[in-house]
């Protein structure tokens, strides 16, 4: 069943483009725990899929689970956040990354089906917009100046045509597939209508692909989850956007406290619930959740600020009483 939480309207690494087996020697140095039923107890296979941008996080909470429950595999696959619960309600997987909430018509299919879940919000994110390092005359952008790039129909194609400043530039667009919950998230926010948006653009559901992209073209930009511009800055440059109260770069604190608006969000795991029947799948579950702000920092993401992490906590202790 549904668990709720007050916090999720806040709707940025390494891109996975197959799913992942990670072994229980993947990562070391971290402390995993017991992770529920002691690590020599545990074994069988935890599924996850859904979000690109999700997936690093869930990655690394597998990796360091892993190392005391070597019995347990975990495997992380990449469908985005739409294809992950479209596996999800038809029974494939037992864990759904998602970039956004899920949607309406989402529970409905996962209704249909009878797979009830529940909902936990792991970390933030902040949507970087990039572009090429070679780029020396952009350093911020407003929401308007982003919708008339990226609105549909839009013809915007040179830099001139953004700001009459702005030299005489062609401009190359890349940004996610329409799969991807960060294509749902950045539409909605820039655009005013999740899935609004041109499509004569270069879409991809590797965020790779928009890194390699903006990097090699001077009037390229795109974006994506901060975290990926973290393991690409010294290919690109961020830019700072000005939602209304003055240009903001994308960082932790702009994330956690609001201000780096609109492109700041929350990341989801949804767990199913018959899932958590499994042993080592509720321990994982739990494990992940328990130590969401170490797993955050260690995949380059923003940690819950601190009344989001007590909205976690809470929607923990429903969980095992639930399951007690």
């Amino acid at each position: 069943m549904n668990i709720s939480t007050s916090l999720r309207r806040a709707k940025a690494p390494l891109a996975l483009t197959a799913a992942v087996m990670l072994a229980a020697s993947a990562c070391g140095g971290a402390d995993a725990g017991s992770g529920g039923e002691g690590g020599d107890k545990l074994s069988g296979t935890v599924k996850v899929d859904g979000s690109s941008t999700v997936a690093p996080l869930s990655t690394v909470a597998a990796q360091l689970f892993q190392q005391a429950n070597p019995g347990v595999k975990v495997t992380v696959g990449t469908s985005g956040t739409g294809g992950g619960f479209e596996k999800f309600c038809a029974g494939e997987t037992d864990i759904s990354n998602a970039s956004r909430e899920i949607k309406d018509e989402e529970k409905a299919l996962c209704e249909k089906a009878g797979v009830k879940f529940e909902e936990f919000s792991v970390a933030n994110d902040g949507l970087s917009v990039v572009v090429s390092k070679d780029n020396d005359f952009v350093e911020c952008l407003t929401v308007e100046q982003l919708k008339k790039i990226w609105e549909p129909g839009s013809k915007v194609n040179n830099w001139n045509q953004v700001d009459p400043k702005f030299p005489n530039q062609k401009m190359e667009l890349f940004g996610a597939g329409t799969d991807s919950g960060t294509f749902d998230y950045f539409t909605d926010a820039i655009n005013g209508e999740e899935g609004a948006s041109r499509t004569d653009y270069n879409p991809s559901e590797d965020d790779n692909v928009t890194v390699r992209g903006v990097s090699g073209s001077k009037g390229g930009i795109g974006y994506f989850g901060l975290s990926y511009f973290e393991e690409n800055k010294d290919k690109l440059k961020a830019l700072k956007i000005d939602g209304g109260g003055g240009c903001v770069a994308p960082g932790i604190e702009t994330v956690q406290n609001g201000t780096y608006t609109p492109l700041g969000r929350q990341l989801f795991i949804y767990p199913k619930a018959s899932s958590l029947e499994k042993p080592e799948a509720e321990a994982f579950v739990e494990y992940y959740v328990e130590n969401s702000a170490e797993i955050a920092e260690k995949a380059q993401f923003v940690p819950l600020n601190a009344e989001q992490q007590k909205e976690l906590e809470k929607d923990l202790a429903t969980l095992r009483e639930q399951h007690s």
